[in-house]
């Protein structure tokens, strides 16, 4: 399989390898590591903590969502969120990670988890045509959209986090 998606089932084997993959390592970090800063953050000079990096997985997930419902709906979508533009991700992430501060780890990861199988749910309701043989939002394809914002965030996420298990020997 190519590293980008081109079609339902590639997208759908992307999604959950990469999700069961950083949800291992989520597993393996242990809870009173999981809000020590040391990740590499989404704004240039920051770091986050590993409770930072699922929450802005959750809030890249539910908008995906949000994207779908409206457009389906005939509604506008502020594209990438209200308030924010596309060249203000870094902003926005530090939304996302204020938005779940107060949430545990493990409230966090099953939350992604959900979000995650919704996302999953919404990818196996629509075909190939839907997915990618039709333009969605601007010069990308649903599909493309959906990897853009969840397997492929994933796996950068996935790198930073098993850089902080080295550092800080977490085993798993």
């Amino acid at each position: 399989m190519s590293s980008i998606p081109k079609n339902k089932d590639e997208l759908l084997s992307a999604i959950t390898a990469a999700s069961s993959k950083l949800l291992e390592d989520y597993i393996a970090i242990p809870e009173d590591m999981s809000r020590v800063v040391g990740i590499e953050g989404n704004v240039k000079g920051t770091e986050i903590s590993v409770c930072d990096t699922a929450a802005y997985l959750i809030g890249w997930g539910r908008l995906v969502l949000k994207w779908h419902s409206r457009m389906s709906s005939g509604q506008q979508v502020d594209f990438p969120e209200t308030g924010y533009k596309w060249n203000q991700l870094g902003p926005l992430a530090q939304h996302f990670q204020e938005e779940y501060k107060d949430w545990s780890f493990i409230s966090l990861q099953k939350a992604l988890q959900q979000v995650t199988q919704e996302i999953l749910a919404l990818v196996q309701s629509l075909d190939n045509y839907d997915l990618y043989e039709t333009l969605w939002y601007e010069n990308y394809t649903l599909g493309r959209m959906i990897q853009f914002n969840t397997s492929s965030p994933m796996k950068n996420v996935r790198t930073k986090v098993r850089r902080f298990k080295k550092a800080n020997r977490i085993k798993g």
